[in-house]
């Protein structure tokens, strides 16, 4: 008997699900060229689907005319999550060089002392740019000062307990090797960097690490390899950076006199790309971290936040709430149609084909590594952001009449799988691709 009740309640959602997909496909049929009465009527019918106990907001704009073609809840304000990257790689842009400044220093005879940008692709398991460490092996007596961080290891109402998770690696001014131990237990136990082969114990429970200290926990049966943050601690990042320029660095209690110069690493496109692709939290705070050491020598996220939101983003109808670089907090608050206003502008400013390279490219699966389907082009360039409960898309659409769309679907509060919304979004979107 509850089997039977489950297998209907099963066919009812699905049902409602796929009712929603209909209504929701005929509005956008009818909907560009329409009135705005029209619209409205649209309007009226999302109201009475099966999400609205959530709340939903889409704003589209043809990126030539900068016409709005369709806005509903475009200037209420939604948790972005991920999207709030798309702020993050604006600010990038408009901050910093073609080359991340890796870092700062300051030449006396055969000594150098060095000051953190935040650049996070010192021996990152992936960018793994040499750049600065190559300059240091060259120098005979090392200083560094590492007290220029005004923030705290996490952002404003980032979830506490994720602290073992990847995706909530530390911030800091000179991070090293991504902030993350990558452990293994393939072939044998190992660990990267090696230093902390003496802190990792075996276990039959999850793999992770103490909460306040660096003690790691591998399954006994870990066959892959996890990233794992380590606790940052000046006295650690001293230990990790002698032992890979094999000679001791002092520290010092306070910023060096003279003038600094930079010395500038990979190109920032490389770093945004991989920020983009692959939604790395770790890579958008340091993002603007370094993008504050354009304007001081001391590092705050904050301080890169207020100045381009006074600045380069002042053009922004709806000043957003805006508390980090990656979107993790729960704290951010964005519209819709901010994401499309910046969105035209790095388009306006962004050469095209280097704008799509660092923007993924998106389907009902969600961001797609390669592009796999031969009966269609890619045509969707934009950023998802999702957590429990919300999931927004926002970029680039191309039409098939070779028009670009600019758009911003922002889901906030439901209770439905991710992927039944992803479908929406797809759907609707693939209408736009095909009808206009």
């Amino acid at each position: 008997m509850l089997n039977s009740i489950n297998h209907k309640m099963y066919l009812s959602h699905n049902q409602a699900v796929k009712n929603l997909i209909i209504i929701l496909l005929a509005g956008f049929f009818l909907l560009f060229g329409c009135s705005t009465s029209r619209l409205s009527k649209f309007d009226d019918r999302l109201k009475k689907d099966t999400f609205q106990n959530s709340f939903h907001g889409l704003v589209v704009m043809d990126a030539k005319t900068n016409k709005l073609l369709y806005n509903t809840n475009g200037d209420k304000y939604f948790t972005p999550a991920s999207n709030t990257k798309i702020a993050t790689l604006f600010t990038g842009i408009q901050m910093l060089p073609e080359h991340f400044p890796t870092l700062k220093y300051v030449e006396k005879n055969d000594s150098v002392c060095i000051i953190p940008t935040g650049d996070p692709s010192w021996l990152h398991p992936y960018l793994n740019d040499s750049s600065a460490i190559n300059f240091l092996r060259q120098k005979k007596n090392i200083a560094a000062y590492l007290n220029n961080f005004e923030d705290g290891r996490f952002g404003p109402g980032w979830a506490w307990e994720d602290y073992p998770y990847y995706f909530s690696a530390e911030r800091s001014p000179l991070p090293l090797y991504g902030n993350v131990v990558s452990l293994s237990n393939i072939d044998g136990l190992e660990a990267s960097p090696f230093i902390f082969m003496d802190s990792i114990q075996l276990t039959t429970s999850s793999t992770g690490r103490a909460e306040f200290h660096n003690q790691f926990y591998v399954h006994s049966e870990q066959q892959d390899t996890v990233e794992v943050p380590f606790l940052i601690k000046k006295g650690l990042t001293k230990v990790l950076l002698e032992s890979v320029l094999k000679k001791e660095i002092t520290l010092l209690d306070s910023l060096p006199s003279g003038v600094a110069k930079i010395l500038y690493g990979i190109p920032s496109d490389s770093i945004y790309k991989r920020m983009m692709h692959v939604s790395d939290n770790f890579l958008a705070e340091q993002i603007m971290m370094t993008a504050s050491s354009t304007l001081s020598d001391t590092l705050g996220i904050q301080r890169a936040i207020d100045h381009m939101l006074e600045n380069e983003l002042s053009f922004l109808e709806h000043s957003p709430r805006w508390v980090d670089g990656s979107g993790l907090s729960r704290y951010n608050l964005f519209t819709p149609k901010s994401f499309v206003q910046i969105l035209k502008r790095l388009h306006q400013e962004v050469d095209e084909e280097r704008l799509f390279e660092i923007f993924p490219n998106w389907d009902a699966t969600g961001t797609v590594s390669k592009w796999e389907n031969p009966d269609i082009n890619p045509f969707i360039f934009a950023k998802s952001g999702s957590f429990g409960n919300n999931y927004n898309l926002s970029g680039y659409l191309k039409t098939k009449s070779g028009k670009l769309l600019i758009f911003s679907f922002m889901n906030n509060h439901f209770q439905i799988p991710s992927s039944e919304v992803r479908l929406q979004i797809y759907t609707l979107l693939m209408s736009l691709h095909e009808r206009h």
